[in-house]
């Protein structure tokens, strides 16, 4: 398997990133109108403007240089962070009203919770839509191969038994013991499993297994050394309502495995350098996309939560930021002082930027454009 070209890396990553901040500004935007409030600009990327257009409204669209994200900018706010203005004591009444700044906190929260909680629902809405065209996989949580030497080996799991629970945690389909296993390389878990009308209880460690993609990517997961055969796989045709059901249940695991990923990071679990920017995601998505649409709209389902999970860490300049203020202020009764606000907003860009600089170069020595 051949690594996509330099030109389709860049559509795909076009085509992933644009749509993806599109829905996310969309939601801050269509929320802020139906409230009233005015949009002074909507931009896709930040920097100098590329091309736009005024509409009746008074909002400007544009294309911006630097793709990596976008804004809406509301009236009142001093600029696409949100920081607000100054008031002039004569405003109109009916200009005030059209301010981001002057409406009731629980207004411009949800105003700033619609941009995250847009991309879930795009990627509820990806899911739902391959869960209606194939249907549901359903594997029988029965062992059918244990490999030689491997923890399930050394625990006495054999074939034919059939996994109960994991820690406590009831097993119904073989892939949740994937989840409970894939992201804890050298965590110990206890299999209860059925052998007949007998319960065992089995405790073992989690080996680690580095495996490798077709295009030569690499990734670190937990193996236990069980698989189920085919004759434990099925296919069943699910209608609207379970596969929507089903959707919000696979991007709250998605999110899990985010949470996850990072405490573990946190805790020297796993190294900072799988963490991945901008170029990573554009060589992914060139070789989602030259798997084909289906692999690379699973792809972008998956970004679209990184992109909503991002956006809602409590850091100023990011949208969670914004919500931790607007709890303060729902709890003081008051707003926090504006000089506050522009220097935490300042603190918490250049983390941003920060790490942004680090993921970057993170992917840039994965690339080994420093050398191996």
């Amino acid at each position: 398997m051949h690594s996509p070209s330099f030109l389709l890396t860049v559509v795909a990553f076009v085509l992933l990133l644009g749509p993806l901040i599109l829905v996310h500004e969309l939601g801050h935007y269509l929320v802020a109108r139906w409230l009233g409030v005015k949009a002074e600009a909507f931009s896709i990327g930040f920097g100098k403007e590329i091309a736009g257009w005024s509409d009746r409204r008074g909002t400007r669209w544009k294309l911006s240089l630097l793709p990596l994200g976008g804004y809406v900018q509301f009236a009142g706010d001093m600029n696409p962070a949100s920081i607000p203005e100054a008031l002039p004591a004569d405003m109109p009444p009916e200009q005030r009203a059209q301010l981001f700044q002057t409406r009731p906190v629980w207004q411009r929260a949800l105003i700033v919770l619609a941009g995250p909680a847009t991309n879930f629902l795009l990627a509820v809405a990806i899911f739902a839509g391959f869960n209606v065209a194939y249907g549901k996989m359903v594997v029988t949580p029965e062992v059918s191969i244990v490999v030689a030497g491997s923890p399930a080996a050394m625990a006495g799991v054999r074939a034919g038994d059939r996994i109960v629970a994991i820690d406590g945690d009831p097993i119904g389909d073989f892939g949740q013991i994937r989840e409970r296993v894939a992201p804890f390389p050298g965590h110990t878990v206890t299999l209860l499993v059925r052998r007949g009308a007998t319960q065992l209880s089995l405790p073992m460690r989690i080996a680690e297994s580095v495996e490798h993609d077709g295009f030569g990517n690499s990734a670190r997961i937990g193996r236990l050394g069980i698989a189920a055969g085919k004759a434990n796989v099925r296919f069943e045709r699910v209608g609207p309502g379970e596969a929507v059901s089903l959707a919000f249940g696979q991007t709250f695991g998605v999110m899990r495995m985010i949470v996850t990923g990072i405490r573990q990071i946190m805790i020297g679990e796993r190294s900072v350098r799988e963490l991945g920017g901008p170029l990573k995601i554009a060589q992914y998505s060139g070789e989602q996309l030259s798997l084909g649409w289906p692999e690379f709209v699973s792809f972008a389902a998956l970004i679209s939560i990184n992109l909503a999970f991002i956006n809602l860490l409590p850091i100023p300049a990011l949208d969670g930021g914004h919500l931790v203020f607007y709890a303060a202020e729902a709890v003081r009764r008051k707003p926090v002082g504006a000089r506050g606000q522009e220097w935490a907003f300042r603190t918490g860009l250049a983390f941003v930027l920060a790490l942004m600089l680090f993921v970057t170069v993170n992917d840039l020595a994965s690339l080994h454009l420093f050398g191996r």
